[in-house]
């Protein structure tokens, strides 16, 4: 089972708690001693200066000595005695009455000794005694020179009826008084086992508590991360919808930001990873249709090409082997051989117009055109097919109607549109073509009387070689291409195209823009 940050964190910094602990134990139970005697042996050489400085020239300064110094005697546990050359007492922090101490005449100077005890516990004869034994040697006892110099010697001793280490300070005051302080060594050892048992304890319950700051404190700091390892886990799972929360503005958070844009980008990517996908799939389905549209047209060519071809030949060899002798029947066969060749030859033009409009090799061009003058023109060249027929042919539009367009495609729309309509025209035989401004389009429909087309077959009618009625078709030699071209035409240009039934007839339609309302709209 993996370890977590948060127990990591914990075990690492709980350890250096300890560490810490364990080290602070140690230097105090082997140097606090060690430490507090150095501090004492400032402390020894402060009160020597003191007491110089209160002493001068024999004079004790008693106000000194029942204040100050007694605080200082009181605080560090220090005993005092002084005496004169003599070891005459002078002054001791005793309150017994041993030899020497209360008031007197000095047998040297005469001064009268008001100094006298100013109160304490102490054992001043024994000092005075021990005082007594450094200056003339007569004290044997084993002791631990600290420091020594020509004014005093600091030493540590055992004082075997008390059975007491001390810490003693002996010499001479700058006035010529003899002195020895001491402190208790027990005091020091007492005082460095009571704050080694004091940091033990305050150890151990910092320890505690460190423990549990720790945890909390790791945790909370291991939040975020536990929320970005959910975070990561959720995106690779594809879900993109997780977000980092938590905020902050350090490392952790700027983290959290950048999960929460990579979660977005990667959303963005997968979705056009998916689109694509989608697409491709379209490409692929519309590559195996133009495939299949491409076996379909290779079938409906060969389909319209074998019936002329078969023709051709066929009457070709009749004139080779002279089936028909006389001069009106080779010019029959000769005038079907022209009609059929003519019939393929259009095909293959209409074939290769829609071609080049399919592949957008052939742009359209656009232009500001008249369509009003264009339909005219149309209507009455187109005049000349449809007397034989009794058809009669209506222009319905204004004198001038400018549009924006392909003048040749548009004259080819409108050509494909009248041809139909001369082909399909019964009943009344009327042809009719008309314009109607539809907002900023132009709407040209070309309506003919006659039979509707069939409601399943208004879609299919722009399919190339399709044809409603085939016998028709090939009567007047359709070639089910024509209406192929006129969508091809209109969606190289973006406009709108279209077939409807009315009630005696036939509409179909293509939309145009405007351009007479932007001439307006410039001139006005």
């Amino acid at each position: 089972m993996k370890r977590s940050i948060a127990a990591r964190l914990s075990a690492l910094f709980i350890g250096l708690i300890m560490l810490s602990t364990v080290l602070n134990l140690l230097l105090n139970h082997f140097l606090l001693e060690r430490y507090y005697t150095h501090s004492l042996v400032r402390t020894m050489t402060g009160a020597y200066e003191k007491i110089d400085e209160h002493i001068p020239d024999g004079v004790v300064d008693q106000t000194y000595f029942e204040t100050d110094f007694r605080e200082l005697s009181s605080a560090n546990n220090l005993e005092l005695v002084v005496v004169d050359a003599g070891f005459a007492p002078i002054l001791s922090t005793s309150s017994d009455n041993s030899p020497g101490s209360g008031s007197g005449q000095d047998a040297d100077d005469g001064h009268s000794q008001d100094a006298g005890q100013f109160g304490g516990p102490g054992d001043a004869f024994l000092m005075y005694g021990r005082l007594f034994g450094y200056y003339t040697s007569i004290d044997k006892s084993d002791s631990l020179v600290l420091e020594e110099n020509e004014k005093y010697t600091i030493q540590r001793n055992r004082d075997d009826m008390n059975n007491i280490e001390y810490l003693e300070m002996w010499g001479e005051l700058g006035c010529g008084y003899r002195f020895l302080m001491r402190i208790p060594q027990a005091s020091i050892r007492a005082s460095a086992g009571i704050s080694s048992r004091f940091m033990l304890f305050i150890s151990l319950a910092v320890s505690a508590l460190s423990v549990v700051v720790i945890m909390f404190v790791s945790r909370r700091f291991t939040r975020p991360i536990r929320e970005l390892t959910e975070l990561s886990g959720r995106m690779a799972n594809l879900d993109f919808d997780a977000r980092y929360t938590s905020g902050g503005e350090d490392e952790i958070g700027q983290l959290g930001e950048h999960f929460n844009r990579m979660s977005e980008e990667l959303e963005k990517t997968v979705s056009q990873l998916k689109t694509a996908n989608i697409e491709l799939k379209r490409d692929l389905e519309k590559r195996t249709e133009i495939d299949e549209m491409r076996k379909e047209f290779l079938s409906n060519v060969s389909h319209e090409l074998k019936t002329p071809l078969a023709l051709i030949q066929g009457y070709a060899e009749g004139l080779k082997e002279c089936v028909n002798d006389d001069p009106a029947g080779r010019e029959f066969y000769c005038d079907v051989i022209i009609d059929e060749a003519g019939k393929m030859n259009r095909l293959v033009q209409k074939l290769m117009t829609l071609n080049q409009l399919e592949s957008g090799n052939d742009q359209a061009q656009m232009e500001r055109m008249d369509l009003a003058e264009l339909i005219r023109g149309k209507v009455q060249s187109t005049q000349i097919l449809a007397q034989p027929k009794d058809v009669t042919m209506v222009c319905r539009c204004p004198e001038h109607l400018h549009v924006w367009g392909d003048p040749f495609r548009v004259e080819e729309v409108l050509t494909n549109y009248i041809s139909n309509a001369l082909n399909h025209v019964s009943g009344e035989k009327r042809i009719e073509v008309r314009t109607e401004v539809l907002g900023g389009k132009v709407r040209t429909s070309v309506y003919n009387t006659g039979d509707p087309i069939p409601e399943e077959s208004l879609d299919q009618i722009w399919v190339k070689f399709y044809k409603v009625d085939k016998a028709r078709t090939r009567e007047y030699g359709g070639s089910g291409v024509g209406l192929s071209i006129v969508k091809a035409i209109m969606d190289s240009m973006q406009q709108g195209y279209g077939v409807r039934n009315t009630a005696d007839g036939v509409e179909f339609w293509f939309d145009l823009e405007s351009a007479d309302g932007e001439r307006n709209a410039a001139e006005s």
